[in-house]
């Protein structure tokens, strides 16, 4: 029994403190750039972007509690931290690239995609412990998604929300 217990409460280099707050930080980021997604009636919306975010930090967590487990110790094993940064980049982009389509001449989801993106990396920072740098990634993009809009708008380079449907450029989803 003791066994069962030892294998279901691992000691972990992080402590389970700052694991929590480094997941719910993760969430509530990618809710910060999901929500002006789900405004707009986008496919990938608020729980989404929560998501991408949650599953980077998830995903940096784990390579530190790997880098560091006894396990892999090893001379033979390298850690290589671009790895990590490599594959979460890879998996985004092909989630992303479900949202992009290409419908009567127009490309749609691309801003969609690019915000999955960014809340992968909003997330990675988040899971690796990068405070300022998971905060500033957030914030400027939640900033690029909801004034962007409105200056678009303004400028007459979009058509303003009507009845719940997102005014949309071609390059926009």
């Amino acid at each position: 029994m003791d066994a069962l217990v030892a294998e279901f409460t691992p000691q972990t280099t992080l402590p389970w403190q700052v694991i929590v707050a480094r997941l719910a930080i993760a969430v509530v980021l990618g809710g910060v750039l999901g929500f002006e997604r789900e405004m707009a009636d986008r496919p990938a919306g608020l729980r989404t972007h929560m998501l991408v975010c949650l599953a980077s930090a998830v995903f940096a967590i784990i390579a530190l509690e790997i880098v560091a487990m006894p396990v892999f110790s090893d001379d033979q094993v390298k850690a290589d931290p671009i790895r990590l940064v490599e594959a979460i980049t890879a998996g985004v982009a092909f989630l992303a690239a479900g949202f992009i389509i290409f419908k009567r001449g127009e490309i749609r989801g691309l801003t969609t995609g690019a915000g999955m993106w960014l809340a992968a990396a909003t997330g990675l920072a988040a899971g690796l412990g990068l405070w300022l740098i998971a905060g500033l990634a957030c914030l400027l993009g939640a900033l690029v998604l909801a004034l962007m809009r409105r200056l678009e708008t303004r400028l007459d380079l979009k058509e303003p929300k009507a009845n719940g449907e997102g005014g949309t450029s071609p390059q926009d989803g």
